[in-house]
């Protein structure tokens, strides 16, 4: 496994990181599994694991605590999310900074994650949610200086919201923001225009979530595909997106080098890009912590490949069925 610096943490962090939403929010899922899973993406050298508090309400960071607890001699990163309080994704600017991470809120769930991740300090916590308009709030500056004075988090994060890469750079210019999580994939390049400049340019660490655009890159789903309706999926892959993104998919496939696979290729071309730390995968069978963490031991893609797959940019706005 290659490893990389996530920004100024100095964390050596796994190029492929486990994302571990699929493990309580997915169907199909068994915990069992999921453990197995995350246990051997530890032996294969994976260190950077990613949960939430709303991923099963806490059910994963209980999950991540137990693997944690299981190789205490293996030093592993965990980073988890602060939930907004009035429930509400994404963030919009007509929200009150005090309605969604009010200090009581914040160090409520910090409290929390600690206790499932069976750890005293927080390697790194992050707010599941933002609006830039947010900034100023003295509450933002006060709360995060002191859950890191206090050592409940070494480190403080934001996730930012689908497809508003530059709805974050403001707060990162506080000097309160250690690492930023960003959705950036083969589709969605935006981030690479203004927020991974400022990322470099203040050396925050970068995380790309959803490498394989919550699974379409994969490469297996088909216009025929269909997920429980208590599967986020099957909101996100519905009437209005399916079909678009089966098309665009199908053109992916037929730039494929011999002998590659598109996850593979979807991976690498995230970590081909310097600014990124690590991308997290949602690795729920043992199969795909094997293949994934193969990609993130390969060199970064062909420059001409490269070139080629920035064609494939889709610029996207949020929509009912995205959040």
């Amino acid at each position: 496994m290659k490893y990389r610096k996530l920004g100024r943490t100095g964390f050596e962090v796994s190029g492929i990181g486990h994302g571990l939403w699929g493990m309580s929010g997915w169907s199909g899922s068994s915990d069992q599994e999921s453990l197995a899973a995350l246990q051997l993406a530890v032996d294969l050298g994976c260190n950077f694991f990613d949960t939430a508090w709303a991923y099963g309400e806490g059910k994963s960071d209980g999950l991540l605590g137990q693997i944690m607890a299981r190789n205490p001699k293996k030093r592993l990163y965990a980073a988890s999310k602060i939930p907004p309080a009035n429930d509400r994704w994404p963030a919009l600017p007509s929200y009150k900074y005090q309605d969604v991470f009010s200090p009581k809120h914040v160090f409520k769930y910090a409290d929390k994650i600690r206790k499932q991740l069976r750890q005293d300090s927080i390697d790194l916590l992050q707010f599941h949610v933002w609006d830039d308009s947010w900034t100023s709030e003295p509450d933002f500056r006060s709360t995060v200086e002191k859950l890191k004075h206090d050592g409940w988090i070494r480190f403080f994060g934001l996730s930012i919201n689908r497809w508003q890469p530059e709805n974050g750079i403001k707060a990162l210019r506080t000097g309160l923001v250690d690492a930023v999580q960003v959705i950036y994939n083969i589709f969605d390049q935006a981030p690479e225009d203004e927020l991974f400049p400022v990322c470099q340019e203040l050396n925050i660490g970068v995380i790309a979530r959803v490498p394989f655009d919550e699974g379409s890159l994969g490469g297996k789903m088909t216009l025929e595909t269909r997920f429980p309706k208590d599967d986020w999926r099957a909101l996100y892959f519905g009437p209005e997106n399916l079909a678009k993104t089966i098309k665009r998919v199908e053109k992916l496939k037929e730039i494929l080098p011999a002998g590659m696979t598109l996850p593979e290729m979807a991976l690498r071309f995230i970590l081909s890009h310097p600014a990124v730390g690590a991308t997290i995968a949602g690795m729920r069978k043992p199969d795909h912590v094997r293949q994934n963490i193969a990609a993130g031991d390969a060199a970064p893609l062909d420059k001409s490949l490269l070139a080629e797959l920035k064609k494939h940019r889709w610029d996207r706005t949020p929509k009912r069925w995205s959040d």
